[in-house]
């Protein structure tokens, strides 16, 4: 026998990269479940989306318009952007991972927040960056402590705003003093997934800082508020440098076709959107009212979730809340990875399903669950 080969092995760091955990959509022994663990549209996509993904299917042996230009052109027509200055992708996800092969790389920093999306520092660690967490204040994004945090070898700062799970946001003006903040060779990502449901006369999208320095990405994407999650659709405006740069690192024929119809719908249909707007108002302002009633400290939300908080009391925690719903066929997102194990995150679904959430708190609150 020859001598023993040395197996394919991946490069140094790669095994350690910690998987992305998704929201729990089973529970066993529960044949039916309310999922509102993801964050999902809880009125579902507009019609429209849906009549313009079916007829795809007819010519599924052809290949997408590997620019998306038609979804770039509907997204500009609506935003008011500049098409040639948008790049789409699968889920806003791929715009992250996108920045991080093109900007950074072993040697370099990647800054976000301590309880900010997961993938930030994934896609760091995927390129040999160093993912940088810093400190947040009451939950919210310090813009004090991330300029502190910067260092020669900072190349991006990750900003989610209105943040996933904590749903805080900074202000205009906070945005406009980091950017000013950060040295110019340093790229702000600001992360737009909850944008469309923020309606705080402060808050902003980050689209202006986009179109106006040569420094600032603005991501959004197509499974919050429009309701595509299934077909992993996203976006991102920024300077034509930074896009050109994104666009030689992305797959060719990156969205499929029936994600780009379905998004041109969608985008389009603003009555649908502004239908969910409310929607999600009215049940974030009632589910606050309750469970702030039950005791429980709720911070407001820009997002489409909430995020209270469990007394450490035993039978009355966070991991007991979430068993007792689970028990109910309820399910909510445990949020100990993020560093926050006395929280669950609540998803807004429909009416249904927030009746139901709300009154299984209740009883579990009011200890008539024994």
């Amino acid at each position: 026998m020859g001598a023993t080969m040395a197996l394919p092995q991946p490069r140094p760091g790669v095994l350690s990269i910690p998987l992305y955990e998704a929201g729990k959509s089973q529970v066993k022994g529960v044949s039916r479940v309310i999922k509102l663990s993801s964050n999902e549209a809880a009125l579902g996509p507009s019609p429209a989306a849906t009549a313009a993904y079916g007829p795809v299917a007819s010519t599924l042996e052809r290949y997408p318009a590997g620019d998306s230009g038609e979804l770039r052109a509907a997204i500009a027509e609506v935003h008011g952007l500049d098409a040639s200055r948008i790049i789409c992708g699968c889920g806003s996800d791929e715009m992250f991972g996108l920045l991080c092969r093109a900007y950074a790389g072993p040697g370099d920093e990647v800054i976000h927040t301590r309880h900010a999306f997961a993938i930030f520092a994934i896609y760091a660690l995927s390129v040999g960056a160093k993912p940088v967490a810093v400190d947040e204040t009451d939950l919210t994004a310090d813009v004090d402590l991330i300029l502190a945090a910067v260092t020669p070898a900072t190349r991006l700062v990750f900003l989610a705003n209105p943040n996933n799970p904590t749903g805080t946001y900074l202000p205009r003006t906070e945005l406009e003093r980091l950017r000013t903040g950060l040295r110019e060779d340093i790229i702000l990502v600001l992360d737009g997934a909850y944008a469309e449901f923020a309606d705080a006369p402060d808050y902003d999208g980050g689209f202006d800082l986009a179109r106006t320095t040569p420094n600032t990405v603005a991501t959004r994407t197509f499974s919050k508020i429009y309701g595509l999650a299934a077909l992993r659709l996203g976006w991102a405006i920024g300077p034509k440098p930074i896009i050109d740069a994104m666009e030689r690192m992305r797959a060719p024929f990156n969205v499929a076709k029936p994600a780009q119809m379905a998004g041109v719908a969608a985008v389009r249909d603003q009555a649908h959107i502004k239908k969910a707007q409310a929607h999600n108002a009215k049940w974030k302002g009632i589910a606050l009212q309750r469970l702030r009633g039950l005791g429980l400290k709720v911070r407001d939300s820009a997002g489409n979730f909430l995020l209270p908080e469990f007394p450490m009391t035993p039978g009355r925690t966070a991991a007991d809340a979430d068993a007792f719903l689970q028990s109910k066929g309820l399910i909510v997102r445990r949020v100990d990875s993020y560093g926050l194990p006395s929280y669950l995150r609540i998803s807004i679904g429909n009416d249904e399903d927030m009746n139901a959430v709300l009154d299984a708190l209740t009883t579990f609150m009011e200890g008539r669950n024994g």
